[in-house]
């Protein structure tokens, strides 16, 4: 799946929630709406999709608020002093956990931040049937400029 093919289904499903990508792309970016397809090609040029990946109105809407998320909470090793008075390591094992909170999209930010790669941390959470194949021809297909 080439970055165009992801950013156009990121945005998509952000619009399914309410996400209004024409009036963001105006005034986040401060370039003229042409159409969808260059609007996201000019996001894919030199890592702009940053802006839309960190931005809150995208995240909010990407990520409903209230919606169930589940997420792994990772190994933690911690020192704590025991009844007798020695220092003893205590470490518990990751676990997965769920929760519905009205700011889910605050915690996706954050998880987006320390990810070495923001758009595969995107990816997981994309509702796709199919998988295209990585090295697949890299021209997109036609969208309707009228919907954005």
């Amino acid at each position: 799946m080439t970055k165009f093919q992801l950013l156009h289904l990121l945005i998509g499903q952000a619009r399914v929630n309410g996400f209004e990508f024409r009036k963001w792309y105006v005034n986040k970016l401060g370039l003229p709406w042409t159409s969808v397809t260059k609007a996201i090609e000019s996001l894919t040029e030199q890592r702009r999709y940053y802006i839309l990946l960190f931005s809150h109105e995208f995240a909010s809407h990407f990520w409903k608020s209230g919606e169930q998320i589940t997420f792994q909470v990772p190994t933690q090793t911690f020192q704590r002093r025991k009844a007798d008075g020695t220092i003893g390591t205590v470490t518990r094992k990751g676990y997965t956990r769920r929760s519905a909170r009205e700011d889910v999209w605050r915690y996706h930010l954050r998880e987006l931040a320390i990810a070495e790669e923001p758009l595969r941390y995107m990816r997981k959470y994309l509702r796709v049937i199919d998988d295209a194949d990585p090295d697949s021809d890299p021209t997109h297909p036609q969208l309707d400029d009228t919907t954005a």
